[in-house]
């Protein structure tokens, strides 16, 4: 736990610093270095999100502390181990010692280094450092999954016009704690986030996630039609549901775990798949590029779920997926089991719908 604490907190300061030096002294200011895109950097078998010069830093520190961790014998992650993150070849493994063979693998850690890093480059938004470990397949005898994370950090990385930034951390079964920094005085107080309470959705935040063009309208339509039925006709017609895209699913989480958001859901797999099967009955076989969450982005769920959050995949089932940095991840977010009781059966009909419908 206390090295991935650090980690997430040395990611941040770089990325901090990094901003300083190119000269951020308008708050919010964006600069052209953030900007570029840098897929090409990575070569072509790089198969995460979309990455820019922003995130370039951030990997390099994830870097640099794992190859710290594998020379030092008394390093806190039981070796050998692999990291996993976006950014690395293929589906993300790298093991240390290199060339280790992934069976002998006693530990994974799974890394999105910044997500949200379009919200935080123009100054929108906090991105966040996202870690997390599971046992390696070593000890469990089979590759690990999203189930199998037992510890889990999430660092806030504020804007330039922040003053105050959390970390967030958890390990399975005993709750959730957390700090904040005060970014002008150094000081750290203890932060104790609660989930919302509230039994429904009236005036309250809601959102599934629509953040790309592509699958806009089927999300919009379910989100419609979901609405209708959990909450019927408002009074006068005036609007009671809220919608917030914050384009991160740390992001997505943490207004979750701290009360601020009632239901979030990012389905953009199911839509892509509806979207991909009538494409083919039209007979049309031209390979789209899925632009989805990834276990990475999702690797701070256990944080959540000590927090009280229900999460699954939509579908009523758990979140489940191989730590890597290709698959798909559906997920839906409750702040309570009374929520998840009155939305979930609804979202899994309009799901079963969406599948047969071709």
């Amino acid at each position: 736990l206390e090295a991935l604490r650090t980690l997430g907190h040395a990611i941040r300061d770089a990325v901090l610093a990094g901003r300083a030096r190119v000269g951020d002294t308008i708050p919010g200011t964006t600069h052209d270095a953030d900007v570029i895109r840098a897929d090409t950097d990575h070569g072509p078998d790089h198969q995460g999100d979309t990455i820019y010069r922003i995130d370039v830093r951030a990997e390099e520190v994830v870097m640099e502390t794992a190859h710290a961790w594998m020379l030092d014998p008394a390093h806190p992650v039981p070796g050998p181990f692999a990291v996993i993150a976006e950014g690395l070849p293929g589906d993300g493994w790298a093991c240390f010692p290199a060339g280790t063979p992934r069976e002998a693998i006693r530990t994974v850690v799974i890394i999105d280094p910044i997500d949200g890093t379009r919200g935080l480059m123009h100054g929108k938004r906090s991105a966040w450092a996202l870690l997390a470990s599971a046992p390696g397949p070593a000890i469990l005898g089979r590759p690990p999954r999203l189930g199998d994370l037992d510890t889990a950090v999430m660092a806030e990385i504020p804007t330039a016009r922040a003053r105050y930034a959390d970390t967030l951390w958890a390990t399975r079964g005993n709750g959730v704690r957390g700090e904040t920094l005060d970014l002008a005085t150094g000081t750290v107080i203890p932060a104790r986030p609660a989930p919302s309470g509230a039994t429904d959705l009236s005036h309250g935040f809601a959102t599934i996630s629509k953040f790309f063009p592509g699958t806009k309208v089927l999300a919009s339509e379910l989100e419609e039609r979901l609405f209708a039925v959990v909450m019927g006709d408002p009074p006068g017609g005036a609007p009671l549901i809220f919608d917030d895209e914050y384009i991160s699913s740390g992001g997505q989480l943490h207004e979750l775990i701290a009360g601020h958001d009632r239901f979030v859901a990012d389905l953009r797999p199911y839509f892509m798949d509806h979207l991909e099967a009538l494409a083919r009955d039209a007979g049309d076989t031209t390979p789209r590029r899925r632009i989805c969450c990834r276990p990475y982005d999702l690797c701070t769920i256990l944080i959540a779920e000590e927090a009280g959050v229900i999460v699954n995949d939509g579908r009523g089932n758990p979140v489940d997926a191989p730590l890597d940095t290709i698959s798909d991840v559906a997920w839906a977010g409750y702040a309570n089991r009374s929520l998840a009781n009155q939305i979930q059966p609804v979202l899994s009909r309009l799901l079963a719908e969406l599948a047969s419908h071709r």
